[in-house]
């Protein structure tokens, strides 16, 4: 009888380990974040989003798919957050944008003047354009400011997923 309970545990013991998941590898070993990759952010000064990214709940849904940058002034430089090849360079509806693309990576940036040519190389940092009118004109005295947009394999994400501008999340309890 001891036996076939001792049998009986170590069945069910070596079960519950089978099925339970791998554990997790420690933060220090995990991939770095895209931020690592040599981005940088489009335009000079400081660091400030005028608009965050904002999923829409569905494709065709309402949203804003990227975050609008303060930038130092109209005429400002425009850069290339990325090295790659330009992907288009023109005018999209009534808009100038200036899209690099890095295999599966787009990064559109508006309203811009491009200096550069669609199949052109570009490092990132490189200037590709300068700021024009009109984006984030909506309140009086509003700062002028660049739209980032980045699609990852056709999907609109986070531009502040690669420039490094989002905090790491921190888990809190549920009571105090």
């Amino acid at each position: 009888m001891r036996r076939t309970v001792s049998t009986a545990l170590v069945a069910l013991l070596s079960m519950t380990l089978l099925t339970l998941p791998p554990p997790l590898a420690p933060a220090a070993a995990s991939v770095p974040g895209p931020h690592a990759a040599g981005w940088v952010w489009p335009v000079d000064g400081p660091r400030v989003v005028e608009r965050p990214f904002l999923a829409p709940a569905q494709p065709w849904a309402p949203g804003h798919r990227g975050v609008d940058l303060r930038a130092p002034a109209v005429g400002a430089e425009v850069r290339a957050v990325m090295a790659g090849v330009i992907h288009f360079a023109g005018v999209v509806v009534d808009r100038p944008v200036v899209t690099v693309r890095d295999g599966q990576l787009l990064a559109t940036v508006e309203p811009v003047e491009p200096i550069v040519a669609e199949g052109d190389r570009v490092a990132a940092g490189q200037v590709i354009g300068h700021l024009l009118p009109g984006h984030c004109a909506t309140a009086p005295r509003a700062a002028p400011c660049v739209h980032l947009g980045v699609r990852l394999a056709g999907e609109y994400v986070s531009p502040l997923l690669y420039l490094g501008g989002l905090q790491r999340a921190v888990l809190l309890p549920l009571t105090p």
